[in-house]
């Protein structure tokens, strides 16, 4: 059998390649000093649904440029676009920019969840919905959709739905205390629901709305936001409980100005991102009475020599308000439920 040549090679038979990062690689970013600015309405699967203001207003789909990183964007963002925004079919633009948020409302899954989520960025208010029958009302859930609300410095609003099929003076009275403004509404003949009750205190404004599934959220939003056709659902019999409908988020602009954004029905608001000792500084008038508190106290209804209770003891807080603004306080410390 033959013996194979050996070949011989020197330095002219190695093929070099170019060296990748041979450059230094430059960390100035472009400044797209010509994005157009605009309002993320709706997030699906990596993409983006944003109203560009005009001339002339339009609709884009988006996706995130390759320089936000991680950086999550999210319903009610504020943000800078570049690319294609002409809106038209088969048509990207590229998100470069997300502005600094004025609010976030944020939850968790649970109480013992550390990880938050960032519900809807930029929110003024959060509007509460509930019914008052059908289903019954869930006020240990009500309690801490205020709680996050008084945390993130976003106004709250009470909606009171169904009220014609009970009589909603109780559940009113629970939360009158706490100064929150509320609007109570009732079921119209083509089983829609009257607007008007709401819409005075939404003009104008960027409104979250929050509720548990069948409480008439949806419905509220379709009669406020003609074309909106967002999903509803009846109540099961059963249970009582409403049946989730809504599946994302969505921000809808409001004939009159100013925009809702419709969440998904919620069975639980975990509280973990929020701190206790700051959820005195929403309210001023209880807050005043803290300076002689002891260091660490969060003012609870079992605080030791706590100052609200000196206070209240010398007429110059209110019992109901003190009352109100502990059970808040409490509802951060336990599961909601019915």
């Amino acid at each position: 059998m033959a013996r194979r040549a050996t070949a011989s090679y020197d330095e002219r038979d190695v093929k070099v390649r170019p060296g990748r990062g041979s450059r230094p690689r430059s960390k100035l970013r472009p400044a797209h000093a010509n994005a157009r600015p605009g309002l993320v309405t709706a997030v699906d699967r990596g993409r983006y649904t944003c109203f560009l203001d005009g001339p002339p207003a339009r609709v884009v789909t988006a996706m995130t440029a390759r320089e936000l990183g991680r950086k999550a964007v999210v319903v009610g963002d504020r943000v800078g676009l570049v690319g294609d925004v002409s809106g038209q079919p088969g048509s990207l633009a590229r998100i470069v920019r997300v502005e600094e948020r004025s609010t976030v409302l944020r939850r968790t899954a649970d109480d013992d969840d550390p990880v938050e989520r960032v519900v809807v960025a930029n929110p003024e208010q959060l509007l509460v919905v509930t019914a008052v029958a059908d289903p019954e009302p869930r006020p240990r859930l009500i309690d801490r959709c205020l709680v996050a609300a008084f945390d993130a410095g976003i106004k709250p609003l009470l909606c009171v739905t169904k009220a014609d099929l009970a009589d909603p003076s109780q559940l009113l009275a629970t939360y009158a205390p706490l100064d929150v403004p509320t609007v109570v509404t009732q079921a119209t003949d083509d089983g829609g629901i009257d607007p008007s009750p709401v819409a005075e205190h939404l003009r104008d404004r960027v409104t979250v709305f929050v509720g548990h599934s069948g409480v008439g959220k949806s419905t509220l939003v379709n009669a406020m936001v003609p074309g909106a056709h967002r999903a509803t659902g009846a109540v099961n019999v059963v249970t009582g409980r409403g049946r989730h409908t809504s599946t994302s988020a969505v921000a809808l602009a409001l004939p009159d100005g100013g925009w809702v954004i419709d969440t998904p029905g919620i069975r639980s608001f975990g509280l973990a991102h929020v701190e206790p000792a700051r959820l005195i500084l929403a309210f001023p008038d209880l807050a005043a009475e803290t300076a002689d508190c002891p260091r660490g106290c969060v003012h609870g209804a079992d605080a030791p020599e706590c100052g609200l209770d000196d206070a209240l003891a010398a007429g110059r807080i209110d019992g109901a308000r003190l009352d109100s603004f502990r059970r808040l306080l409490a509802s951060r410390d336990r599961q909601a439920g019915d």
